[in-house]
Formats: structure tokens, C-alpha cells, sequence
């Protein structure tokens, strides 16, 4: 059965300038990864990843396995893997399967694919990932309106994390946001009135070339943002072979 995962790693101090270069030579290394059917190394901005200037100690990698065992390889015995373990305060990582997914990532939907309701715990916390090309005349007018609602997520009911991450500053952006459950992200999704507005405004106004919208079930956390398991208590711990 395949498997999502997303790690999200802090470096250390004085790590920049690698982190930065290796946003130039790490795809290429992980394009003949064994098992490994799509990944996204992305950055981060400042303000949890929200902000336009970017946060060059913070980055993620998003990835989706053939298997879960081919995960584990990587993690646990991939040089690559290893420098950047080394080199990072913390990492964040989760198990994901996707429950809903639809639109287009670089042409492809790499959650496409059926996931037994046996494998997704029914009181599981949700996950959301939400992928936009902004098209470089409306860029200005996307970070009008976005900003605002941003900032409207952090303080959600029921939000248990969230960040901004991206394959290129202001116009290649994603949100990843963690829920206690389904019905908390649907409060914020559907009644938060700013939220709605955004949502009718980028089909109006056409502010996307591409977008993508997943919905996950967690599977299983392991490591730390910020210091903390956002999920500790609510979803199982993964091994420390699996980030």
C-alpha cells in the first residue's frame, strides 16, 4: 500500500547556506531514491512559513512511497538522509493517507490512489494540504486577501498545526494545516466568512494557473516542531527509523 510522508526540519545554526544549496543538488539524489513515486523538498517562509521572506532554516520534504518499508530504507540507511539528520535541531515527521484529493500538481495528483477505510482510524486527526501556481500578474492581489486569512488560521479551533511551505517564494505556495477532526476543519473551511471569500474570490478572479487540494487521515507522528509533538496522545509514535 503506498504512503505519504511529510518531514519538516529545522537546521542548525549556521546551516544556511548548505540548506539552501541542497534545494539545487538533493533532487536530483532523489529521483533514483528506490520506492520513492513523487517528491517535493520545499522551503519555508518567516511567520510559520506564512510570511513572503523566506525562513532559510526551515524546510520539508514531501514525499510518497510504493510502501511503507520503502520509507523506512530511506530514512533509516540514505546517506542524503543522514546529512540532513545531522544538521537539523529537530524534525517533524507524519504518516499520511489521503482521503480526498483532487487537482493538479505539476500536471499529476500524486494522492491518487485508494487507501482501505481498515488502514484509517475513523477518530484519526486530519490533515490538509492545500497547493497553489499563483499566476505572476495576481500574485500581488493573492497576497492581498491571503495574508489576512492566514492569520486567521493560527487562532482556529481545533487547529493543531499549521504551516506555509513552497517550491518558489510568493508564487509556488502550499498549506499544510493538522485538525483535531474533520468537523473542526470544516468550522473553519466553510463558516470562517473571510475564508469563504478567498475561495470565491481565486475562482472569479482566476489567481491560480494550477492548485491541488488533499485531505489526509494521520496515521502516525514522530519528532518535534517547535519543540513539541503537536500530535502527542492522539495518534500513535512512529519509530526512530521513519523520519
Amino acid at each position: 500500500m503506498p504512503l505519504t510522508t511529510l518531514t519538516i526540519f529545522t537546521l542548525n545554526p549556521g546551516n544556511r547556506r548548505w540548506g539552501l544549496a541542497q534545494m539545487g543538488t538533493s533532487p536530483a539524489l532523489l529521483r533514483q531514491v528506490p520506492g520513492l513515486r513523487f517528491f517535493r523538498l520545499l522551503g519555508s517562509g518567516a511567520d510559520n512559513g506564512f510570511g513572503l521572506w523566506p525562513n532559510l532554516q526551515r524546510y520539508s520534504l514531501l514525499a510518497v512511497w510504493e510502501n511503507e518499508q520503502a520509507a523506512a530504507h530511506f530514512f533509516s540507511h540514505s546517506t542524503l538522509w543522514s546529512a540532513y539528520q545531522h544538521r537539523s535541531q529537530e524534525m517533524w515527521c507524519l504518516h499520511l493517507a489521503p482521503i480526498k484529493s483532487q487537482g493538479l500538481w505539476n500536471g499529476t495528483n500524486p494522492f491518487d490512489y485508494p487507501t482501505p477505510e481498515s488502514a484509517m482510524p475513523a477518530d484519526a486527526p486530519v490533515a490538509v494540504l492545500t497547493r497553489a501556481a499563483i499566476r505572476w500578474h495576481k500574485a500581488m492581489r493573492f497576497w492581498q486577501f491571503v495574508d489576512p486569512t492566514n492569520a486567521r488560521l493560527a487562532t482556529a479551533s481545533g487547529l493543531l498545526a499549521a504551516i506555509g511551505i513552497g517550491e518558489l517564494p510568493v508564487v509556488r505556495q502550499a498549506t499544510f494545516s493538522v485538525w483535531e477532526s474533520a468537523q473542526a476543519m470544516q468550522q473553519f473551511a466553510y463558516r470562517d466568512e473571510q475564508h469563504r471569500e478567498v475561495i470565491k474570490l481565486t475562482r472569479q478572479e482566476k489567481w491560480y494557473a494550477e492548485e491541488l487540494f488533499a485531505r489526509f487521515s494521520v496515521l502516525g507522528s514522530a519528532g518535534t516542531l517547535d519543540g513539541v509533538n503537536p500530535l502527542a496522545g492522539r495518534v500513535p509514535e512512529l519509530g526512530a527509523n521513519t523520519y
